[in-house]
């Protein structure tokens, strides 16, 4: 029993440290291995049905380790996006993720989760990918954020979203004409070109 034990460690360990119960049932592991983990207190339960090794250091992005994880289809938008790109002082209160319109809504109980649905187009324009902590992590780059903070901002406060365009301007690689092109697909092109143009 030590030997099935040790062996699910590893694999866990050789997964990044962080896995999905169907990840670990994939390789291998036995629910029973994986519960006695947990209440040996050697993997702890981010949320239901993440777990991670408790010999790791800890996450500096624990919410958006497990949203990774949790739905991994899901894209960080808005606010949250904001917060990675360091484009505001806010500080969300639950991830903001972006789901293609038709999306079943996901169900957690942690993280706060504030899910947006946007259409095909505006849900693929603009996604990157970043490493937060040994979690690959999908999130729309600042100038999409941005495209979509106007999109958004009855939603989520017309100062927010002007006080993340101040900041980016004075950015060396701000690129004004790619977040108008952003804007253009998220349907906000006239919104946000008075703010383009007088530079807030």
């Amino acid at each position: 029993m030590r030997n099935t034990i040790e062996e699910a460690r590893q694999r866990i360990r050789e997964l990044g440290g962080t896995v999905r119960t169907r990840e670990a049932l994939a390789a291998g592991i036995h629910p029973r291995t994986l519960y006695r983990l947990r209440d040996s207190g050697e993997i702890e339960q981010l949320s239901w049905g993440v777990y991670r090794l408790t010999d790791l250091p800890d996450l500096s992005e624990p919410d958006l380790a497990t949203i990774a994880k949790r739905i991994p289809g899901g894209v960080v938008c808005l606010i949250s996006a904001l917060a990675i790109h360091e484009l505001t002082t806010q500080i969300p209160h639950a991830v903001h993720l972006a789901l293609p319109r038709g999306t079943r809504y996901p169900k957690l109980d942690h993280p706060p989760l504030r899910v947006y649905l946007f259409s095909k187009t505006a849900f693929l324009a603009g996604v990157e990918e970043r490493k937060i902590d040994v979690v690959t992590l999908r999130v729309y780059n600042a100038e999409k954020t941005l495209a979509d903070c106007f999109k958004f901002r009855h939603k989520i406060g017309q100062d927010v979203v002007a006080e993340a365009l101040r900041t980016y301007r004075r950015r060396p690689d701000a690129n004004l004409q790619r977040v108008y092109d952003y804007a253009r697909i998220c349907r906000v092109a006239n919104v946000i070109r008075p703010y383009l143009e007088a530079g807030l």
